[in-house]
């Protein structure tokens, strides 16, 4: 089995009356890219936190690189390079020189400025002011800022939000260099389904503030789980009946209705619910479930 870089046992979090945190554990392997993907709101951003020693979960025992930071806060956070939501930037000063004020803070080589613009792309506009940044490129030097300690784990809340397709792609990119060229264990944490697939080895699904699934991006992909696709004439009281048989409607269209179904024995209870109902069914689709349709499965299950 492979060395955990981050282990939590039973964290609990509350804000007053709200519990943000339920019995949260996690298993983070080194050399993984670990997807932590949850809708907005569902306990993301306060897990980071704690994994940063900026929230104390109690109860609840944290455990990186193996040690604990009750003895070992300044070791452990010397390994650990974060992007938190936004970064904070100088927008007065050049890329270059925001990255300088923060190497004298952390004490690390004049060298490892330059270092940090080449493996971010960032050397041809290392000279401009940030204020004249796009938003992938005010992301990137927060990244090129966590990267000056050469850390050993990363820890990026939401890298994508705002940007457009092609900042997508570069940050993408990129975090895939950190993984494979760099051996940076990367712990990402989205709700954009796509960019998680897309990236991810490894992942943990949370949800009102507990962990619904961890394990291997396959290990999702391989349950019995299907999407069914339907065309028919009565969108919306189809997707009422489906309802109301316990079903979650992963897409609707004018024209369709796509659903997470578990056996192929399944579609023709579907077609008699709907024939019955006077519903003009056109076409039956099965195909291997998507990840929207498996988060969707999942998800629900808190809100029944």
């Amino acid at each position: 089995m492979s060395n955990l870089i981050i282990e939590t046992h039973n964290l609990d979090f509350s804000f007053k009356e709200f519990k943000a945190l339920s019995q949260v554990n996690l298993q983070v392997p080194e050399g993984s890219i670990f997807g932590f993907l949850g809708p907005n709101g569902a306990g993301k951003t306060t897990t980071i936190r704690i994994l940063l020693d900026l929230f104390h979960a109690k109860p609840g025992e944290i455990k990186l690189f193996g040690k604990s930071y009750e003895e070992n806060r300044k070791e452990i956070l010397q390994k650990v390079g974060a992007l938190i939501e936004n970064p904070s930037i100088y927008k007065h000063l050049t890329g270059r020189q925001n990255l300088e004020v923060i190497r004298r803070m952390v004490d690390v080589p004049k060298a490892r400025v330059e270092e940090v613009l080449k493996i971010v792309r960032l050397v041809d506009n290392a000279d401009k002011k940030a204020k004249n940044y796009s938003l992938g490129m005010c992301q990137r030097l927060g990244l090129a800022a966590a990267l000056l300690t050469d850390p050993d784990l990363l820890i990026l809340d939401e890298p994508t939000n705002g940007l457009d397709p092609s900042g997508i792609i570069e940050m993408r990119e990129l975090i895939i260099r950190l993984n494979k060229e760099h051996g940076k264990t990367i712990f990402l944490s989205s709700h954009i389904l796509t960019e998680i697939e897309k990236l991810a080895t490894d992942v943990a699904i949370i949800d009102h503030g507990q962990i619904m699934y961890q394990g291997k991006l396959e290990g999702l992909h391989s349950s019995e789980l299907l999407e069914l696709k339907i065309e028919l004439n009565q969108v919306d009281a189809a997707a009422n009946i489906l309802k109301g048989l316990n079903y979650t409607i992963s897409e609707q269209n004018g024209r369709s209705i796509s659903l997470p179904i578990e056996t192929k024995v399944e579609v023709a209870k579907i077609n008699k619910a709907l024939v019955d109902a006077d519903i003009e069914v056109y076409g039956l689709k099965t195909s291997a479930e998507t990840l929207e349709s498996i988060f969707l499965n999942i998800t629900k299950k808190l809100d029944q």
